[in-house]
Protein backbone atom coordinates (compact mmCIF):
# COMPACT_ATOMS: atom_id res chain seq x y z
CA UNK A 1 0.00 0.00 0.00
CA UNK A 2 0.94 3.35 -0.59
CA UNK A 3 0.32 6.65 1.03
CA UNK A 4 -1.55 9.93 -1.51
CA UNK A 5 1.28 11.73 -1.41
CA UNK A 6 3.19 8.50 -2.54
CA UNK A 7 0.69 7.97 -5.41
CA UNK A 8 1.05 11.54 -6.67
CA UNK A 9 4.72 11.02 -6.95
CA UNK A 10 4.92 7.54 -8.65
CA UNK A 11 2.12 9.54 -11.20
CA UNK A 12 3.93 12.10 -11.44
CA UNK A 13 7.45 10.33 -12.07
CA UNK A 14 4.83 8.73 -14.80
CA UNK A 15 3.65 11.30 -17.04
CA UNK A 16 7.15 12.91 -16.99
CA UNK A 17 8.77 9.41 -18.18
CA UNK A 18 6.82 9.54 -20.94
CA UNK A 19 7.63 12.42 -22.31
CA UNK A 20 11.79 11.82 -21.80
CA UNK A 21 13.85 9.21 -22.95
CA UNK A 22 16.22 9.68 -20.12
CA UNK A 23 15.71 9.52 -16.12
CA UNK A 24 13.88 12.44 -14.54
CA UNK A 25 15.76 15.03 -12.61
CA UNK A 26 14.60 15.59 -9.15
CA UNK A 27 14.26 19.07 -10.15
CA UNK A 28 12.06 18.46 -12.95
CA UNK A 29 9.71 16.07 -10.23
CA UNK A 30 9.65 19.03 -7.82
CA UNK A 31 8.23 21.70 -10.92
CA UNK A 32 5.96 19.07 -11.54
CA UNK A 33 4.52 19.13 -8.22
CA UNK A 34 5.25 22.33 -7.02
CA UNK A 35 7.28 21.69 -4.05
CA UNK A 36 10.84 21.45 -2.65
CA UNK A 37 13.80 19.91 -4.37
CA UNK A 38 14.41 18.69 -0.69
CA UNK A 39 10.89 17.08 -0.69
CA UNK A 40 11.76 14.63 -4.15
CA UNK A 41 14.93 13.53 -2.41
CA UNK A 42 13.12 12.57 0.76
CA UNK A 43 10.39 10.74 -1.65
CA UNK A 44 12.57 9.35 -3.80
CA UNK A 45 14.49 7.63 -0.97
CA UNK A 46 11.19 6.02 0.46
CA UNK A 47 10.09 5.02 -3.20
CA UNK A 48 13.75 3.52 -3.73
CA UNK A 49 13.25 1.10 -0.87
CA UNK A 50 9.91 -0.19 -1.78
CA UNK A 51 11.50 -0.70 -4.65
CA UNK A 52 9.08 1.55 -6.80
CA UNK A 53 12.07 3.59 -8.71
CA UNK A 54 15.71 3.54 -9.36
CA UNK A 55 17.92 6.64 -8.34
CA UNK A 56 21.02 7.18 -9.92
CA UNK A 57 23.22 10.08 -9.66
CA UNK A 58 23.33 12.42 -12.63
CA UNK A 59 21.10 9.74 -14.60
CA UNK A 60 17.80 10.61 -12.70
CA UNK A 61 14.77 8.63 -11.20
CA UNK A 62 13.23 5.90 -13.34
CA UNK A 63 10.54 3.84 -12.75
CA UNK A 64 11.25 -0.26 -11.96
CA UNK A 65 8.74 -2.83 -13.68
CA UNK A 66 6.43 -3.04 -10.97
CA UNK A 67 6.85 1.03 -10.09
CA UNK A 68 5.50 1.31 -13.79
CA UNK A 69 2.87 -1.19 -13.19
CA UNK A 70 1.47 0.72 -9.94
CA UNK A 71 1.71 3.94 -11.50
CA UNK A 72 -0.59 3.12 -14.81
CA UNK A 73 -3.16 1.68 -12.21
CA UNK A 74 -3.08 5.37 -10.97
CA UNK A 75 -3.22 6.79 -13.79
CA UNK A 76 -6.29 4.36 -15.27
CA UNK A 77 -8.43 5.10 -11.71
CA UNK A 78 -8.07 8.73 -12.75
CA UNK A 79 -9.30 8.05 -15.82
CA UNK A 80 -12.08 6.04 -15.72
CA UNK A 81 -13.23 8.13 -13.31
CA UNK A 82 -13.02 10.78 -15.56
CA UNK A 83 -15.17 9.05 -18.02
CA UNK A 84 -17.71 8.02 -15.21
CA UNK A 85 -17.98 11.76 -14.26
CA UNK A 86 -18.71 13.08 -17.65
CA UNK A 87 -20.93 10.13 -18.76
CA UNK A 88 -22.93 9.77 -15.68
CA UNK A 89 -23.27 12.65 -14.08
CA UNK A 90 -23.10 15.10 -16.37
CA UNK A 91 -19.56 16.78 -15.33
CA UNK A 92 -17.96 18.82 -17.97
CA UNK A 93 -15.02 18.04 -19.37
CA UNK A 94 -13.45 20.67 -17.72
CA UNK A 95 -14.54 20.15 -14.11
CA UNK A 96 -13.42 16.45 -13.72
CA UNK A 97 -9.64 16.45 -13.16
CA UNK A 98 -9.88 17.53 -9.69
CA UNK A 99 -12.51 15.47 -8.58
CA UNK A 100 -10.56 12.45 -10.10
CA UNK A 101 -7.48 13.83 -8.48
CA UNK A 102 -9.45 12.70 -5.26
CA UNK A 103 -11.05 9.26 -6.12
CA UNK A 104 -7.68 7.76 -8.02
CA UNK A 105 -6.31 7.05 -4.23
CA UNK A 106 -9.69 5.00 -3.59
CA UNK A 107 -7.77 1.27 -3.38
CA UNK A 108 -10.69 -0.71 -3.97
CA UNK A 109 -9.97 -2.72 -7.09
CA UNK A 110 -13.17 -4.59 -7.53
CA UNK A 111 -14.79 -1.05 -7.33
CA UNK A 112 -12.22 0.25 -9.94
CA UNK A 113 -13.21 -3.77 -12.32
CA UNK A 114 -17.36 -2.80 -11.41
CA UNK A 115 -16.52 0.80 -12.79
CA UNK A 116 -14.87 -0.18 -16.28
CA UNK A 117 -17.18 -2.71 -16.93
CA UNK A 118 -20.42 -0.40 -15.81
CA UNK A 119 -18.75 2.34 -18.41
CA UNK A 120 -18.43 -0.33 -21.03
CA UNK A 121 -14.68 -0.84 -20.95
CA UNK A 122 -13.57 2.57 -22.07
CA UNK A 123 -10.38 2.92 -24.29
CA UNK A 124 -9.64 7.00 -23.69
CA UNK A 125 -10.74 9.67 -21.27
CA UNK A 126 -12.79 12.37 -22.33
CA UNK A 127 -9.76 14.25 -23.12
CA UNK A 128 -8.60 11.88 -25.19
CA UNK A 129 -5.91 10.20 -22.83
CA UNK A 130 -5.31 6.67 -23.68
CA UNK A 131 -7.07 4.30 -20.46
CA UNK A 132 -4.35 1.70 -19.16
CA UNK A 133 -6.02 -1.87 -18.89
CA UNK A 134 -5.40 -3.64 -16.16
CA UNK A 135 -1.76 -4.71 -16.95
CA UNK A 136 -0.74 -1.29 -17.45
CA UNK A 137 -1.08 -1.45 -21.34
CA UNK A 138 -2.02 1.59 -23.19
CA UNK A 139 -4.42 1.57 -26.48
CA UNK A 140 -2.66 4.31 -28.52
CA UNK A 141 -3.75 6.03 -31.46
CA UNK A 142 -0.95 7.49 -34.31
CA UNK A 143 -1.61 11.12 -33.79
CA UNK A 144 -0.29 14.70 -35.02
CA UNK A 145 -0.85 18.18 -33.33
CA UNK A 146 -2.80 20.42 -35.41
CA UNK A 147 -0.20 22.70 -35.72
CA UNK A 148 1.78 20.41 -38.46
CA UNK A 149 -1.17 20.21 -41.18
CA UNK A 150 -0.72 22.25 -44.25
CA UNK A 151 -3.50 23.69 -46.36
CA UNK A 152 -6.03 21.28 -47.57
CA UNK A 153 -5.36 18.86 -45.34
CA UNK A 154 -8.24 17.12 -42.82
CA UNK A 155 -8.10 15.53 -39.38
CA UNK A 156 -9.95 14.18 -36.82
CA UNK A 157 -10.01 16.18 -33.90
CA UNK A 158 -8.59 13.30 -30.84
CA UNK A 159 -7.37 14.60 -27.97
CA UNK A 160 -5.55 17.83 -26.22
CA UNK A 161 -2.37 18.87 -24.92
CA UNK A 162 -3.17 21.41 -22.76
CA UNK A 163 -6.10 19.42 -20.45
CA UNK A 164 -5.99 22.95 -17.90
CA UNK A 165 -9.63 24.18 -17.00
CA UNK A 166 -9.24 27.76 -18.94
CA UNK A 167 -8.20 26.51 -22.38
CA UNK A 168 -10.79 23.32 -22.36
CA UNK A 169 -13.47 25.96 -21.94
CA UNK A 170 -12.19 28.18 -24.12
CA UNK A 171 -12.74 25.38 -26.82
CA UNK A 172 -16.01 24.86 -25.58
CA UNK A 173 -16.54 28.83 -26.43
CA UNK A 174 -15.54 27.87 -29.40
CA UNK A 175 -17.38 24.74 -30.07
CA UNK A 176 -14.22 22.62 -30.79
CA UNK A 177 -14.80 18.94 -29.60
CA UNK A 178 -13.17 15.80 -29.62
CA UNK A 179 -14.51 13.68 -32.89
CA UNK A 180 -14.60 16.54 -35.19
CA UNK A 181 -13.30 17.07 -38.53
CA UNK A 182 -11.00 19.63 -39.19
CA UNK A 183 -9.90 20.59 -42.51
CA UNK A 184 -7.08 23.90 -42.91
CA UNK A 185 -8.46 26.64 -45.11
CA UNK A 186 -5.11 28.00 -45.54
CA UNK A 187 -1.96 29.03 -43.01
CA UNK A 188 -0.75 32.22 -42.53
CA UNK A 189 3.27 32.10 -43.07
CA UNK A 190 4.07 35.33 -40.73
CA UNK A 191 2.90 33.54 -37.46
CA UNK A 192 1.93 29.78 -38.61
CA UNK A 193 -1.87 30.71 -37.39
CA UNK A 194 -4.86 28.65 -39.26
CA UNK A 195 -7.85 29.21 -40.68
CA UNK A 196 -10.00 26.01 -40.54
CA UNK A 197 -13.26 24.33 -40.80
CA UNK A 198 -15.16 22.73 -38.21
CA UNK A 199 -18.18 21.18 -39.11
CA UNK A 200 -18.87 23.81 -42.02
CA UNK A 201 -17.88 26.46 -39.54
CA UNK A 202 -14.73 28.74 -40.34
CA UNK A 203 -12.31 29.62 -37.14
CA UNK A 204 -9.22 31.41 -37.03
CA UNK A 205 -6.66 30.26 -34.31
CA UNK A 206 -3.30 31.01 -33.20
CA UNK A 207 -0.48 28.49 -33.30
CA UNK A 208 -0.28 28.39 -29.55
CA UNK A 209 -4.17 26.66 -29.69
CA UNK A 210 -3.06 24.31 -32.23
CA UNK A 211 -0.27 23.07 -30.80
CA UNK A 212 -2.25 21.95 -28.07
CA UNK A 213 -4.79 20.18 -30.37
CA UNK A 214 -4.18 16.54 -31.72
CA UNK A 215 -5.57 14.95 -34.57
CA UNK A 216 -5.93 12.04 -36.55
CA UNK A 217 -4.69 12.19 -39.90
CA UNK A 218 -7.18 11.05 -42.94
Amino acid sequence: MFTQSEENYIKAIYHLAAISEKGISTNAIAKKLDTKASSVTDMIKKLSDKEVVIYKKYQGVTLTDFGKKTAANIVRKHRLWEVFLVEKLNFSWDEVHDVAEQLEHIKSQKLIDELDALLDFPTHDPHGDPIPDKEGNLQTIEKSLLSVLTKGEIGILVGVNDSSSEFLRFLDKQGIALGQQITIIEKEPFDDSLSIKINDKKLSISNKIANNLYIKKQ
